[in-house]
């Protein structure tokens, strides 16, 4: 058996912060309350009309037939109402339950869309992803649970003493001092599960981004023939997830079983002890069969607040990775005076910057480099020199270690992201469709775009002949029943920027999946759009870059040299060296 952690003030804190959630609708909960109260009043009114009933019968022949219908009577209507402020408070519970689990997923959902880039990049989606959608759904169901039973079990526990109390305090008093053994069970176990749900709910996320990153990259794991060993690895975790689930139903299972032990005695002591006096004529048999039925509902709460009490430690460990998730960091916030540009022309200048994921590696040092509007400026170098990072830093998913970034002689820092951003258009080599219809994907950045204008972008990408080809053409739905290759997925994004004509274009390796005779036609089609615009061109494939006005040559994180086509092939230095190692065989 596995060591077991001691409860800490973890639960409380996350209960507490869970709370605020559930203040906003304290009106509902009020209201669930108070049906619950009656609910509760009504049940533990009938077992008085039950005893009031079996007095009325005092012997053969000697049955008031008037006071017992009337009494039937009575318990008929109250079993009525009973039913109904049921089904009311069970509205309002499940209204409420999944209005504050609602509340947590999209507080959640706006965290992720804040959340600086480091974040995501460093963490699987997989966890993320499970923490939103199962951790979400196992907190709706202990919090359900709680809603619904817990009010009343505390209700009728208070209402069965004041009745047993009024019946007779004997039973009372022998009822309540043996109360304490039944809480002493239910704390004891429920203060060893929350350990095991915690790592189990962990353990779920963890198994959720292998699956996610299983699916997304099973063409690479099938060509290198490692299922096996991702089938041995996700075994590995399967175990682990297996043995915390065994180990925290083992521990609330013991739950009921302990308390019906219990409450089967305190029962059994209350029965003998009533027998004992309604036979010395202390107590009527009407009124024995109402404090054994009290007895009984005294009990029953015990069983249900325990059940309550060990899902929610489930709940808890499900509602904590839920709000660790929500009170990450968010990236800075915008200045709260922004600046604003009226023209965008182009000019980008970067001022002794540096800038490094990690602080013990280092990668782009002291680096300057001075834009004027219209130039295309064409990055190249080695992998992992820091090509693809500059362009991180210009569009401002990273921020620089120091220096500075000026756009159009401003500070991209005092802009609002979403100005800083408006003026650039950009397309990765990794492509993302949303799914949704062609036309759709295509006018993300100009939603109010006519569809000549869409087909006409579609037209310079080269994008037109397929996608009218697709079974209905400009508004097929992607993802579902079409899907595209790679080649046309990248470009239907060239098309996207096509369409708004930004200030300033970022590609980075925008043609890496198009055939080359493709690419030559949306060359064309580029040099023609980045004609009077700033561009920034990252490219492995030099040919295609020989036409730039400035070409940076990175080499770990510096500029080694700076020039264009010829000049650099002159020197004879880093940039011949790589231009001449694609054309060797030519």
């Amino acid at each position: 058996m596995p060591k077991i952690q001691k409860p800490t003030g973890t639960e409380s804190l996350i209960l507490r912060k869970v709370l605020r959630y559930v203040r906003r609708y304290r009106l509902l909960i009020l209201l669930s309350v108070l049906l619950s109260a009656a609910v509760t009043a009504l049940s533990l009114y009938l077992p008085i009309m039950q005893g009031q009933s079996i007095d009325l019968i005092l012997g053969k022949g000697r049955v008031n037939m008037g006071g017992l219908m009337q009494i039937l009577f009575v318990m008929g209507l109250s079993i009525l109402l009973t039913s109904l402020a049921q089904w009311f408070q069970n509205l309002i519970n499940n209204r409420v339950t999944y209005h504050v689990v609602k509340d947590l997923r999209n507080d959640a959902f706006r965290k992720i869309q804040r959340l600086p880039l480091s974040y995501l990049d460093s963490h699987p989606s997989g966890d993320i992803i499970s923490r939103v959608t199962t951790d979400a759904d196992q907190f709706a169901e202990g919090l359900l649970m709680g809603f619904t039973q817990l009010f009343s079990g505390v209700l009728t526990i208070l209402g069965t003493l004041i009745l047993l109390f009024t019946i007779n305090g004997i039973m009372a008093l022998l009822v309540l001092v043996l109360t304490p053994v039944s809480l002493f069970a239910a704390r004891f176990i429920s203060s060893h599960t929350y350990s095991f749900f915690k790592s189990q709910s962990e353990i779920r996320g963890e198994q959720t981004a292998l699956i996610d990153e299983m699916i997304s990259g099973r063409k690479v794991l099938q060509a290198y023939s490692r299922q096996e060993q991702v089938g041995q690895q996700f075994d590995e975790i399967n175990q682990r997830l297996q043995h915390s689930s065994l180990y925290a139903v083992y521990y609330s299972s013991l739950t009921n079983p302990c308390t019906r032990f219990v409450n089967s005695l305190v029962y059994a002591v209350a029965a003998c002890c009533g027998a004992l006096l309604a036979l010395s004529g202390r107590i009527t048999v009407g009124q024995l069969t109402s404090a054994l039925s009290y007895a009984n509902q005294y009990t029953k709460p015990f069983n249900e607040i325990s059940g309550v009490i060990t899902e929610l430690q489930n709940s808890i460990a499900c509602a904590g990775r839920l709000l660790e998730l929500i009170e990450l960091p968010e990236m800075p916030a915008d200045p709260p005076v922004p600046e604003s540009i009226e023209v965008y022309r182009g000019a980008v200048d970067l001022e002794n910057i540096s800038f490094s994921y990690t602080p013990e590696q280092k990668l782009i040092e002291n680096f300057s480099l001075h834009v004027v509007p219209g130039t295309k400026v064409a990055i190249v170098g080695p992998t992992g020199c820091g090509k693809t990072t500059l362009i991180n830093l210009l569009m401002r998913f990273y921020d620089v270690n120091s220096g500075d970034i000026l756009l159009e002689g401003k500070s991209i820092y005092s802009l609002k992201r979403s100005d800083l951003r408006n003026g650039f258009g950009m397309v990765l080599q990794d492509t993302w469709i949303k799914e949704t219809t062609v036309r759709e994907n295509i006018a993300m950045g100009r939603p109010d775009a006519t569809l000549e204008e869409i087909r006409e972008a579609a037209r310079s990408a080269h994008a037109d002949g397929f996608i009218c080809r697709l079974p209905k053409g400009y508004d097929t739905v992607l993802g579902k029943d079409v899907e595209l290759s790679e080649g046309q997925r990248q470009l239907i994004c060239i098309a996207r920027v096509m369409l708004t004509l930004p200030p300033v274009l970022i590609l980075d390796e925008a043609t890496s999946s198009i055939d080359s005779r493709t690419e030559m036609r949306i060359q064309r089609a580029f040099d023609k759009m980045t004609t009077g615009r700033t561009s920034f061109v990252v490219a492995h494939r030099l040919s295609t870059i020989r036409s730039a006005d400035m070409i940076l040559v990175m080499k770990d994180g510096h500029i080694v040299e700076t020039g264009n086509h010829d000049q650099l092939m002159a020197r004879g230095g880093f940039y011949t060296t790589l231009y001449n190692s694609q054309f060797a065989s030519v």
